[in-house]
């Protein structure tokens, strides 16, 4: 009876099959490309009905995909017709009694995707919502006596919405597994090798086997930095739905012992972010700037790279007034950078984060090793990539790049006839490995220029050599390696973006002992031995370790702290500005063929 009264409903139902087909495709349909006649229609299941129109409409909808729905165009992912073609076009969401649980078990993952920093509209969620409910609405109900209510499933609606929904999950997982954009569209010089896995396959079998969630979570970056920043994104979140935090006012600087209306503020301020406890929020001392207050200031400062000193001067009050917005921003735009990078690197490794003039030696995810860095200028920006370390040198000379010694050196050249020899600088025929030192005074340096100068330059071995005892190389297209300095005294700076794009390392020593010690015939005495003879030498490690220039101003600490930092390079911004202006319309996952 049941199957009889579908029947019935399916062959009235045909007349309208034009008008609804041409509402499908978002343009006039001919009638000789309307499925055939409804006798046929009649016998064949919905899923078969379904699956024809999945096929007609990926074969109609050109390259890139685009698919209509509602008189609406849904750039879609390029790999769907891929993903339904190794499915022979099944449908995936529905079966013949309608949708399957696992539509709107994935409508609320996405509805939830901004709990991962996405944003849930880039996954057609308007749209599907529209087209589950109309679904919903017209599924057929039956009763224990077999009586049917509602009207009979809609092939078309369901073709849409297995489309919509397929569309959706191979564009949020290619996000999660790879980011929203290309690292490429933000920097060109970007060398960071990102991961790689063929969705359609991994997909198609979370679907059948209706583990989407668990499948899902396996494409997140692993490191626990980006569990931790979900956490304090969840965290920024929750205190913009209680209205954020209130501005400090504009004034002269803020010390202990002041009091006042921008005292009250400053303390409301810090213990809506956390950074004071509530119970020192109150009292009758609550306008009074005391050592509670002056400590929280300290740990504002502190997680914002400021001069702990307490003070709340014109840098200090800039960084309270940061709208909570703005962080919640930071941390997403850090989260994709990790988006970006591989899932797993590696056993141990050394990471660079140039916006915290920081490095770190990691093993099993835990900080080893720490020191403080000096890193590129604005207009010589340390670049992000990942490079294998492979030996380090033991008192290195320095050849002077052609582009510093036009800017630095040759005046200063010009001035003081007596410079080589002050700085211990040698000028060589040119820059092959034979290459001869010349008598500087042979050349007429006033005739000097960028372009005409045919020499090398090279700073010999010694105390005031810029690279100081030890440069560890990890060979890539920048030349940008780790090195010692003998400018010791610019680790005590806040803002440490002082060098022409290498990194130098406060604790040379400890990081050579380090990279050495799995050879027992590198001792740190014989390490220390070796420099104090003042001979180059190259020492090969003896196994690679991977080198990371990344590029984070938001993290959260092993104890939670969640870290802030400026955009010294604006990279932040470029990044920001890449997401609000890129099409979210390509998958950045490999298409495996």
């Amino acid at each position: 009876m049941r199957t009889q009264s579908i029947r019935n409903r399916l062959l009235k139902f045909t007349v309208l099959i034009p008008a609804i087909l041409a509402l499908f495709s978002g343009c006039a349909v001919k009638n000789e490309e309307i499925l055939e006649p409804a006798a046929d229609v009649s016998r064949e299941t919905t899923s078969e009905q379904v699956r024809k129109l999945i096929q007609r409409e990926i074969k109609d909808a050109g390259t890139p995909p685009r698919i209509s729905f509602g008189g609406k165009f849904i750039y879609a992912s390029t790999m769907l017709p891929r993903f339904y073609e190794r499915n022979n076009y099944r449908p995936v969401w529905s079966d013949d009694n309608g949708l399957l649980p696992q539509a709107d078990a994935f409508v609320t993952i996405i509805s939830d995707a901004s709990k991962e920093g996405l944003n849930p509209a880039d996954y057609h969620l308007p749209e599907i919502n529209v087209a589950l409910s109309e679904i919903h609405q017209d599924e057929v109900v039956t009763a224990s006596n077999y009586q049917t209510y509602g009207e009979p499933l809609s092939p078309y609606g369901l073709s849409k919405a297995d489309l919509l929904l397929t569309d959706a999950l191979l564009k949020y997982s290619s996000h999660l597994l790879n980011g929203r954009i290309h690292p490429e569209v933000v920097d060109t010089a970007w060398m960071i090798r990102h991961r790689e896995m063929d969705l359609t396959d991994v997909l198609r079998s979370a679907v059948e086997t209706n583990q989407i969630e668990e499948n899902l979570k396996r494409l997140l970056p692993e490191n626990p930095v980006y569990s931790r920043l979900k956490d304090a994104l969840a965290q920024y979140q929750q205190i913009a739905e209680r209205g954020g935090w209130p501005m400090v006012p504009e004034g002269s600087k803020m010390e202990k012992g002041h009091r006042g209306d921008r005292v009250l503020a400053l303390r409301a301020r810090l213990t809506a972010s956390g950074d004071l406890s509530e119970e020192y929020q109150q009292g009758e001392h609550s306008d009074l700037f005391d050592n509670n207050l002056a400590e929280a200031v300290r740990r504002f400062q502190r997680r914002h790279g400021l001069k702990p000193d307490g003070v709340v001067g014109p840098s200090t009050l800039a960084a309270l007034n940061v709208p909570v917005q703005k962080r919640i921003n930071q941390i997403e735009l850090n989260m994709e950078r990790w988006r970006w990078i591989p899932q797993n690197l590696g056993r141990r490794y050394i990471l660079v984060n140039i916006a915290n003039y920081e490095l770190y030696v990691v093993e099993y995810n835990r900080t080893v090793l720490r020191m403080r860095v000096v890193v590129g200028k604005p207009y010589w920006n340390t670049p992000v990539f990942n490079a294998d370390m492979t030996y380090l040198v033991l008192n290195p000379y320095w050849n002077i790049p052609k582009t510093i010694f036009a800017e630095e050196k040759l005046p200063k050249i010009k001035k003081d006839p007596e410079y080589f020899s002050k700085d211990n600088i040698k000028v060589l025929t040119s820059w092959s490995p034979n290459a001869q030192a010349i008598d500087p005074s042979t050349i007429d340096w006033s005739k000097v220029t960028e372009q005409n100068f045919r020499y090398r330059l090279r700073q010999e071995p010694g105390p005031g050599n810029p690279l100081g005892r030890i440069k560890f190389m990890f060979p890539n297209p920048y030349h940008v390696y780790l090195h010692d300095t003998s400018q010791k005294y610019l680790f005590n700076r806040v803002e440490r973006n002082l060098s022409h794009g290498c990194i130098r390392i406060e604790k040379p020593y400890e990081l050579a002992e380090y990279v050495l010690s799995s050879d027992p015939s590198w001792t740190p005495e014989k390490i220390r031995k070796a420099i104090n003879k003042g001979t180059t030498q190259s020492v090969r490690l003896p196994e690679p370790i991977p080198v990371y220039l990344l590029y984070f101003t938001a993290w959260v600490d092993d104890d939670g702290t969640v870290e802030f930092r400026d955009d010294i390079y604006q990279r932040d911004r470029a990044l920001e500005e890449a997401l609000r202006s890129t099409p979210q319309t390509f998958s950045s996952a490999k298409e495996v063929m």
